[in-house]
């Protein structure tokens, strides 16, 4: 797309409100485009709707009419959750219509330099701690994107002497054709969301993106330890800056020593460390992190090599990695009852982010899991079932394929939760019962391994349930 300046008296689609479609919408308008906001939603389900109406803004909620792109719509942009196989989104491709979403408009808007961060899991921990990095060190930070605000919200306010901070989906960065980040952060791929894009080709193609504009001015931090992330960055133009926690590196953050290849911890003391120009600096003690587990080790690393990347000193790393505790829905603590801890980590929506949970609590696991089914058998999660998981209490449309999963590793005691009359009433009843199986020492994780969408909104909502759920017990 051009800039969005070039749109004045062109017609503008935007398919799907929610904050992003607002606010793109909103900034169109502004520029003199004709906007034309469209929403599957019935009316009384879009209270954004009034808003934009107000504004001059033509709203169409209930269903995406046919007609709606035609041959002098100059532009689509998109909600990044609306499948390229929608109606309007195939007509505009068979119209030859750019499609793009609100990342690629955000672009456009802002002079301010933009650090992309993207990965399978862990990205909005990273995205969170290397904004709190930023601010320790007196750098101007705002981070939106994926993590909730709208990009394009945040470029508008951004001056050029601030950093945009930006989680970023494979599902926005498909729909980008410019967009290039000051510094890039991939953090790590793994088979997901194979439902949108078709399979793994689409899915790495679209984070390969990130990387796709940058030149030898920029950055690309990038997990050394994963090797389909060090074959996405073949060839990109930036300059590579690797992390790591399983190696030690020439150039680059590593944890030293290097975690084993087992999930079993060795004891061993460790340090993130940055090694440039020969020379090895101590950043912190991985002890001494705010968060826990391995995975959060390469969270941190990837964080304070951005952070460094961003100009931030070495020496202001420490005291703001040791004070973060971490992001809701992720790995969160909630309570603890009568022995029994209670986790929250309803943003683990494939089974490598479960595992990893799974290994970062103490004790043994009570494991409330299950979603929206996207056609995984979940064999790869009986290994650290078996290893840690003492009981298995299963929700939602994967419940009995987790079910299977848990007797294949040995799990003697399995609930298969059938839905109540409410998704909540169900959440409700799966604490009880994992309360129920639970002993003192012990940890009952929410964590579902499956998106929420076969019951809830969100993930943020299927968190909130289970949390309320343990606070009434």
């Amino acid at each position: 797309m051009q800039h969005p300046s070039t749109y004045r008296n062109r017609r503008v689609v935007v398919l799907g409100l929610a904050r992003s479609g607002v606010s793109v919408a909103k900034v169109f308008h502004a520029l003199g485009a004709e906007t034309i906001a469209s929403d599957v939603k019935p009316p009384e389900q879009c209270p954004e709707a009034a808003e934009l109406t107000a504004l001059g803004i033509s709203v169409l909620c209930g269903g995406h009419p046919e007609g709606l792109v035609t041959p002098d719509t100059a532009l689509v942009v998109k909600n990044p959750g609306i499948p390229y196989s929608s109606p309007p989104v195939r007509e505009a491709l068979e119209l030859g219509i750019e499609i793009v979403t609100e990342v690629e408009v955000a672009w456009w808007l802002t002079d301010a330099p933009i650090i992309g961060i993207t990965g399978s899991n862990g990205k909005t921990t990273t995205t969170t701690l290397i904004g709190r990095l930023l601010e320790a060190a007196g750098r101007k930070a705002i981070v939106a994107g994926n993590i909730g605000r709208p990009l394009t919200d945040a470029a508008r306010e951004a001056g050029a002497d601030s950093w945009l901070v930006a989680e970023l989906s494979s599902f926005q960065l498909k729909g980008t054709s410019a967009f290039r980040p000051r510094i890039s952060v991939l953090t790590n791929v793994a088979e997901t969301h194979l439902d949108y894009h078709g399979g793994m080709d689409d899915y790495t193609a679209s984070k390969a993106k990130l990387f796709a504009n940058q030149t030898e001015e920029d950055i690309a931090v990038v997990n050394w330890d994963d090797p389909e992330c060090r074959r996405l960055a073949e060839g990109i133009r930036a300059r590579i800056v690797p992390f790591a926690i399983r190696q030690r590196l020439e150039e680059g953050v590593f944890v030293d020593p290097p975690y084993p290849p087992s999930p079993e911890d060795d004891g061993a003391s460790r340090t993130i460390v940055r090694r440039t120009g020969g020379v090895s600096t101590a950043i912190i003690a991985v002890d001494e992190l705010g968060i826990p587990g391995r995975h959060n080790a390469a969270n941190a690393a990837a964080a304070a090599a951005a952070a460094l990347a961003a100009g931030v000193p070495a020496e202001a790393l420490a005291a703001p990695l040791r004070a973060f505790r971490g992001v809701e829905h992720r790995l969160e603590f909630v309570r603890e009852k009568a022995g029994i801890r209670f986790y929250n980590s309803s943003k683990d929506t494939n089974p490598t982010a479960t595992t990893m949970a799974i290994r970062s609590v103490k004790g043994p696991v009570v494991l409330l899991a299950g979603g929206l089914d996207r056609g995984s058998d979940y064999a790869e999660l009986v290994p650290v079932l078996r290893e840690r998981v003492k009981a298995l209490v299963a929700i939602g449309e994967t419940r009995r394929k987790l079910a299977e999963a848990a007797e294949a590793a040995g799990i003697r005691h399995i609930r298969v939760v059938e839905p109540e009359a409410s998704p909540e009433a169900t959440l409700e009843r799966a604490v009880r019962e994992a309360d129920a199986l639970a002993e003192p020492g012990d940890a009952v994780l929410l964590s579902p391994a499956c998106a929420s969408w076969d019951m809830f909104k969100s993930y943020e909502e299927r968190g909130r349930i289970f949390k309320k759920a343990a606070h009434i017990l």
